[in-house]
């Protein structure tokens, strides 16, 4: 068991934080199938296996094959393409090709996902070298493999082994995160109340602590332990430098790391490693290149209150977010505590309050007194109070295209039809108005019951629009709000289709009599409970993917249109989702 630990760390590690599956070897590619458990094993597996360089080499080898068939029939798996035609050299270099570009939409829709969390985590990173707890570390490190190094070749070699094992440090805790919880666990967690309610208090404690209130601190035991072990010197000193930097720094970078987690976990995978690996190499490459060339020091700002003012403005930050959450656990429950006013009212306070402290009106506990402004602070203090007034007619219907996705939707407000009833007409003609339709957004007139929208459809002669969605999904608000206001989609989604929006996280019980256990696999059942269950296992069964926001158009008979799909990732403009409506009615027309 211990040794399968450790190679399942080294799997992760080098095949999935760091992308080394170029030159994988049969032995690897056994020993990468043998730790499968679970589906998501298997298809993350197979994944890597097949974007390999030698990907011929490997599915000529009967071994691979034969165990590769005997855990795609065990988790009811079709057999990859890779396969089924590996006696053709040209046929399987053609698989990976396609692969690689694009497997299916929903591995588009991932990959992009993963960049973003990347890059945020990469932008996280810098933020944090600039926290009173870390900048000043990067003078010590400097002076430390001056004195330590004999030559310069052997002080840039021990920098470069030093931010390696930042990295490493970092990454095997996204990593321990991901394997502990499991990728699809922590996909499905995302739009759960309660847990959405604890990163709601986590982010919360976070942010107080940035403000000043208290520090977050490991216990000293730990310090003293990576202290006395970095002493010793070598590559294992180095690595516990490191560690020491990872641990004294952390009262400023874990509610960073923390919040990090937080947002790549709803997306499950290997976003909490990758996002650990974004964060962790821009805190390692200054230290590492100043460390490697101590003369660039010189062009560094010198320490002082500018370090607090940085870890106030995270916590303003780390504060705002924390209320989507909440917000994502009213929307689940349809609660109504906090509805569209209410959010903007939080965020207008909490970003006035922000450029109150900005121009220095207000200090807090750590703050040197502010004699005068900055330039850099008086800018950044004017570009947020200009984004408060953008947030203020938020409050009376404005779309807010800008913050799209974070605020809950216009019909989820105190006025879902704007300030004085005037946000918008209805979709349809007062005879044509069912009295199962509810008004969404942009006063699209619509359905929540996929039974009852059918029939209507049937009833008036028009395709169905199927929309996949969710309470918490934060792509289904952009899209609603940035594509579906566009006049030229309104005015389709309004008169020409019958919309029927199915939420996937919806925690309506079914009535008695609907609910049921069904087959998924041969060995799976799924309990359908909710509507969400209901509405989740038909986008799965039916279109094999489970991702929000999913749409599809119906022709007469109820049968797919042969326009495909959309979702936001390849319709995310109204140019692109127009055509593709367009297509669809077009389609529908024809086969009247």
């Amino acid at each position: 068991m211990k040794n399968k630990i450790i190679i399942l760390f080294v799997a992760l590690i080098g095949f999935s934080a760091f992308g080394f599956t170029a030159g994988m070897s049969s032995v690897d590619a056994k020993e990468l199938l043998t730790l499968v458990n679970t589906e998501k094993d298997l298809t993350d597996g197979l994944a890597l296996i097949e974007n390999s360089d030698n990907i011929v080499e490997l599915s000529s080898d009967k071994e691979i094959i034969q165990l590769a068939k005997s855990l795609s029939e065990k988790y009811n798996l079709a057999i990859p393409d890779w396969m089924i035609v590996s006696n053709s050299t040209e046929a399987v270099n053609e698989t990976v090709s396609k692969s690689n570009v694009d497997n299916s939409g929903k591995t588009k829709e991932e990959s992009k996902s993963l960049w973003i969390i990347f890059f945020l985590s990469f932008a996280a990173g810098f933020a944090a070298l600039l926290t009173p707890c870390v900048f000043p570390m990067i003078p010590m490190t400097v002076s430390f493999f001056t004195k330590q190094s004999k030559s310069k070749a052997e002080g840039i070699r021990n920098a470069i082994i030093f931010g390696i094992s930042i990295i490493v440090i970092f990454t095997l805790l996204g990593t321990v995160v991901t394997w502990a919880f499991g990728s699809d666990a922590l996909n499905a967690m995302s739009t759960n109340v309660w847990f959405n309610l604890v990163f709601f208090v986590l982010l919360i404690v976070f942010a107080v602590s940035f403000l000043g209130a208290f520090e977050i601190r490991l216990p000293n035991s730990w310090l003293n332990k990576a202290d006395s072990k970095a002493d010793k010197g070598g590559l294992i000193g180095i690595f516990f430098m490191a560690l020491a930097l990872a641990l004294v720094s952390f009262s400023c970078t874990g509610p960073i790391v923390g919040s990090l987690l937080v947002q790549s976990a709803t997306l499950g995978g290997i976003a909490p490693a990758l996002g650990m690996f974004g964060f962790s190499l821009a805190l390692a490459l200054p230290f590492t290149l100043f460390a490697a060339f101590p003369g660039w020091m010189n062009s560094l700002p010198k320490s002082g209150g500018w370090l607090n003012t940085v870890k106030v403005v995270l916590g303003f930050l780390e504060l705002a977010l924390a209320f989507k959450f909440l917000s994502n656990a009213d929307l689940v429950v349809q609660g109504h505590y906090l509805e569209r006013e209410m959010f903007l009212a939080i965020w207008i306070g909490i970003f006035g309050v922000l450029a109150i402290y900005l121009f220095g009106k207000i200090t807090l506990p750590h703050d040197d007194k502010v004699e005068r402004l900055s330039v850099g602070r008086a800018l950044f203090g004017t570009v947020v109070v200009i984004f408060v007034i953008y947030l203020i007619p938020g409050l009376w219907g404005a779309p807010l295209k800008l913050i799209s996705g974070f605020p809950p939707p216009m019909s989820y407000s105190e006025s879902p039809s704007g300030f004085g009833g005037g946000g918008g007409s209805i979709s349809h003609s007062s005879a044509e108005v069912s009295e199962d339709m509810h008004r969404g957004e942009h006063g699209i007139m619509l359905f929540h019951d996929y039974d009852k929208g059918i029939a209507y459809a049937n009833k008036i002669g028009k395709p169905v629009l199927l929309d996949f969605t969710g309470y918490a999904c934060v792509n289904c608000r952009r899209m609603e709000s940035n594509v579906w206001g566009d006049p030229t989609v309104l005015n389709i989604l309004k008169d020409e289709v019958v919309m029927i929006s199915l939420y996937v996280d919806d925690k309506t019980e079914l009535p008695i009599e609907e609910q049921k256990t069904v087959q998924v696999t041969e060995d799976i059942t799924r309990e359908l409970e909710t509507y969400g269950n209901k509405w989740s296992h038909i986008q799965a069964t039916r279109y094999q993917t489970n991702s929000q926001p999913y749409y599809r158009m119906l022709g007469p008979e109820n049968e797919d249109l042969t326009n495909g799909s959309a979702d936001y990732q390849n319709h995310g403009n109204p140019e692109a989702f127009k055509k593709w409506l367009d297509e669809g009615l077009k389609l529908f027309k024809e086969a009247k």
